[in-house]
């Protein structure tokens, strides 16, 4: 029986598990795949046990290993809250924008980690799109953000690491006057002729301008003008009225006055929202929002992909 086994080993066995890649899982950790794959067969000789079932096309875990991995996911939060022991400053949390009355996906999770992790102070931030965060990240002027990991630079990315969190179904918001916020959903084909606001005025949330202009080149549609988008309930409720456009956003995403949003159907369009942060940040509160994520995958059945649904091939690597 092996007396110690180094966290090393676990957290690359871990990224495996979570991946069920090791390509992916060394890019995570920010290591050469041969060295996490190093990792892996020493915590097997150390368990006398095989971990994963490997083919040339898949990787599998194993009895064991489904058996080891909550245990060690406890292990290496119980490691990163030790780690930050001294670190007794507020966690930065961009939530990307408040929810009003509806709780969004990152809301969901800040609020599970703060009931986990009480005494850690969390605090939230508002900057509105994941590739205005990313700069807030590299400058250290923010711990963790929330949104679409695919639509960031391959550079940026290569220096951020990665947890998926939730797809969310996509749906348009129309002003109630217009000819399709008569329906239950919207049919893409329906959009035809209707130019759709995918906020190709905004730099910060230039992550999501790309996802709406792939689903809208993908299905044959239009996009509407580049604007300057609005800035809070009341501002986008003038805007709404003032353009006239539908404009891409979330089922669940905030209630505006004067419109609607209505679920986009055949196929149902999904956005793919991660946890991202700098891979060498050390604290109770990242741990929290960690475990929270996962607990909400599992209960909830966030990263269960709906048949028939449309999801771009960068986004649909993440998930495996």
């Amino acid at each position: 029986m092996p007396r110690d086994v180094h966290p090393r080993l676990l957290r690359s066995f871990t990224a495996v598990a979570e991946t069920l890649h090791f390509g992916r899982a060394a890019d995570r950790l920010h290591l050469a795949q041969q060295a996490v794959s190093r990792d892996v067969r020493a915590l097997e000789r150390e368990l006398g046990s095989l971990l994963f079932q490997r083919s040339t096309r898949s990787v599998e875990l194993t009895g064991t290993g489904a058996a080891l991995l909550p245990k060690a996911r406890r292990l290496l939060e119980l490691q990163d809250e030790i780690t930050a022991l001294g670190d007794t400053r507020a966690l930065l949390v961009d939530v990307n924008s408040p929810g009003g009355d509806r709780e969004l996906t990152a809301e969901k999770v800040l609020a599970a980690a703060r009931r986990r992790c009480p005494d850690t102070e969390l605090l939230a931030r508002y900057l509105g799109g994941l590739t205005a965060a990313a700069q807030e990240l590299a400058a250290h002027r923010l711990d963790v953000s929330f949104g679409r990991y695919a639509g960031l630079p391959a550079a940026v990315r290569s220096r951020l690491a990665h947890t998926p969190v939730r797809l969310e179904p996509m749906a348009v918001f129309l002003p109630l006057e217009h000819p399709l916020a008569a329906l239950p959903a919207v049919p893409l084909a329906a959009l035809a002729g209707h130019p759709v606001d995918v906020f190709a005025g905004q730099p910060d949330t230039a992550e999501w301008t790309d996802l709406g202009l792939r689903l809208l080149a993908e299905h044959g549609l239009s996009a509407a003008p580049g604007r300057t988008p609005p800035v809070g309930a009341t501002e986008f409720a003038r805007y709404l009225t003032r353009h006239g456009s539908p404009i891409l956003t979330t089922t669940d995403g905030p209630d505006i006055p004067g419109g609607i949003a209505r679920p986009l159907v055949d196929p149902v369009p999904l956005s793919l929202v991660g946890l991202v942060h700098r891979p060498e940040l050390r604290h109770p509160g990242l741990a929290a929002l960690r475990r929270a994520t996962a607990e909400l995958v599992a209960a909830e059945g966030w990263l269960t992909r709906p048949a028939g649904s449309w999801l771009p091939a960068e986004d649909a690597a993440l998930l495996r």
